[in-house]
């Protein structure tokens, strides 16, 4: 059975969105992005998703993100800009029930 979860994410202009999220398609936050257009098109998730490109770090605003990022994340982040502590790439986070509440705000264009 479906379950949508709640995301907080703040886009590029500072407008706070809360939206829903489905836990049964498989999908993850830089498609959730996308799925509202809370970017520019053609400015968010570039490289499909595959963690080539930073086009979808976002900074994560709470503590409801347990997972850690993993060695293709690190490494882009590595290269990217506008990187803080708490940045991540919006293509590895998945949606499950977990990430329940979680609030993000997407980080400035590459």
């Amino acid at each position: 059975m479906s379950q949508d979860i709640t995301i907080k994410i703040t886009d590029r202009q500072s407008i706070q969105h809360e939206v829903l999220a489905p836990t049964d398609m498989n999908l993850n936050v830089m498609e959730l992005i996308r799925m509202y257009e809370l970017a520019e098109e053609g400015t968010i998730g570039i490289c499909g998703g595959m963690a080539m490109c930073a086009s979808c770090q976002c900074y994560v605003l709470n503590d409801v993100l347990t997972t850690e990022r993993n060695d293709d994340e690190e490494a882009m982040l590595s290269e990217a800009y506008h990187v803080k502590e708490n940045s991540r790439l919006g293509c590895q986070i998945p949606i499950t029930a977990a990430i329940d509440g979680l609030s993000i705000e997407i980080a400035p264009e590459q």
